[in-house]
């Protein structure tokens, strides 16, 4: 599942994969990705993509609404850190 998500007038792409018993969840940013528990924040320190993982989260508004738990190393020089909202992290990312 796609879906177009809004926020302060810029778009990001929200992608929802069905697995057998849950969901991977992730939003891409231009510059960056908000994911769920499931994404590995490991390989993406490996490749050098900005990442935020948020976690315990079933929707996008939940993504939205959560603490970011873990940032890339490229997530952190654009601004993206532990605690703030997942809103806000992909607002640093946009």
């Amino acid at each position: 599942m796609n879906e177009t998500i809004h926020l302060d007038g810029t778009p990001f792409e929200g992608h929802a994969i069905p697995t057998e018993n849950t969901f991977i969840l992730a939003i891409r940013a231009k510059n960056g990705l908000l994911g769920c528990g499931y994404i590995s924040l490991e390989t993406a320190e490996r490749v050098g993509d900005a990442v935020a993982i948020v976690s315990g989260v079933k929707d996008f508004d939940d993504m939205l609404a959560a603490q970011v738990k873990r940032v890339s190393s490229a997530a952190a020089k654009l601004g993206v850190e532990p605690g703030m909202t997942g809103r806000d992290a992909l607002l640093k990312m946009r």
